[in-house]
């Protein structure tokens, strides 16, 4: 199969060219009209887009159940999302092992790409929509007993450098390759330089649950956005960060820059009330937050829309469509996504000149139209 377009994402930008499928591969691509005729054309072709900070979608969540792990891909999928990261919020730590257990056999045979643990290792000042009761002091046989019940699916774990552990937690998970991400942190500036020493490279939804920028308290904040070794994870949805300082950050850092959804089961769905967790939401216009309070729990987001409001803020439309597929595979270290390459899998979206998705092709089959 050939599919051709008059701006297809390549290694350089935007260029009219092309890209070949055989069975579930892609095995040629390149710029210009193909020399045959071409099996679909489309105003803009990009690789499938990868989220790698996902709750829920289509009314569901990630969590041991098969039929809705399955319902939030297939939410993802027809907005153009190929490669996911199931996140789990923080429950008791034997909860957390039957999840991780059943989201195993999914990453196994690659629907999913890995599993994120945002929690219990959060701070409590700063949880967000995690229930504090349950929040812990990392201790290195809990984390190893979660990574080893996943059987090497277990990606990224999100820790808060603080935390009594918090520095040792960061220092075992980057030994045993994971992923090590700051976030629903009270940390200081300093703190979190000393955790990127030990050997945090992400940060969890930048801005989001830690302390403001401040002149004389820079925080957290600073410490992740400046340094070059860190990758950014960005809620693009216009009320999470204002999307003109999204804009700024992938200004600054735009092959460090990170599109995520953190999106909770409402995402592509109905606002109503929901769980995330164990906590109560209440989504309305397009918001959840915990039931009866003004805290933020997750977000109704998928990456078509993250990439479409950053370029509205301004954000160059390769940029934001990188941010969203070749990043984030880069930032967990994901074969085989995220770029149009020969041997990579035939994962693409085709898109209007406007980025929404007409399209959606996942290893050689078209699965949304």
């Amino acid at each position: 199969m050939i599919i051709a377009a008059r701006r297809l994402l390549g290694p350089s930008g935007f260029a009219e060219g092309w890209v070949e499928v055989a069975s579930d591969r892609i095995t040629a691509w390149g710029e210009g009209t193909p020399g045959a005729e071409p099996d679909v054309t489309a105003d803009v072709v990009s690789p499938g887009f990868v989220d790698v900070h996902c709750h829920g979608g289509g009314g569901a969540n990630f969590c041991e159940d098969p039929a809705q792990i399955s319902t939030v891909l297939d939410t993802h999928a027809a907005h153009g999302t190929t490669t996911m990261v199931a996140s789990l919020v923080t429950e008791s730590l034997a909860e957390l092992s039957d999840e991780v257990r059943a989201l195993s056999a999914f990453a196994g045979d690659g629907r999913i790409a890995g599993i994120h643990l945002e929690g219990p290792w959060l701070a409590e000042e700063y949880k967000g929509a995690h229930p504090a009761s349950l929040l812990l002091d990392p201790k290195i046989p809990d984390i190893d007993a979660l990574l080893d019940a996943g059987r090497g699916t277990v990606v990224m774990v999100t820790v808060a450098p603080e935390k009594q552990g918090g520095l040792e937690a960061i220092r075992h998970l980057s030994d045993r390759g994971v992923m090590a991400a700051v976030g629903h942190t009270a940390a200081d500036y300093g703190t979190v330089c000393e955790a990127i020493e030990a050997g945090a490279r992400g940060a969890t939804h930048l801005f989001n649950a830690m302390p403001d920028i401040l002149h004389r308290a820079p925080g957290p904040g600073l410490a992740l956005w400046s340094d070059p070794r860190v990758w950014v994870e960005l809620i693009c949805d216009g009320v999470h960060v204002h999307p003109k300082l999204i804009a700024h950050v992938m200004a600054t850092k735009p092959d460090k820059s990170v599109l995520i959804t953190d999106a909770m089961a409402a995402a592509g769905f109905d606002d109503g009330d929901y769980l995330l967790g164990e906590l109560p939401v209440e989504v309305r216009d397009g918001v959840a937050h915990i039931a009866g309070t003004s805290t933020i729990a997750g977000s109704t987001l998928t990456l078509d829309s993250a990439v479409r409001t950053a370029v509205a803020a301004g954000v160059d439309p390769v940029t934001a469509l990188r941010a969203a597929t070749a990043n984030p595979a880069d930032y967990l270290g994901l074969t085989g996504v995220g770029r149009i390459e020969p041997g990579f899998w035939a994962d693409l979206v085709c898109l209007t000149d406007d980025l929404h998705p007409t399209c959606v092709m996942r290893r050689g089959r078209w699965i949304h139209s």
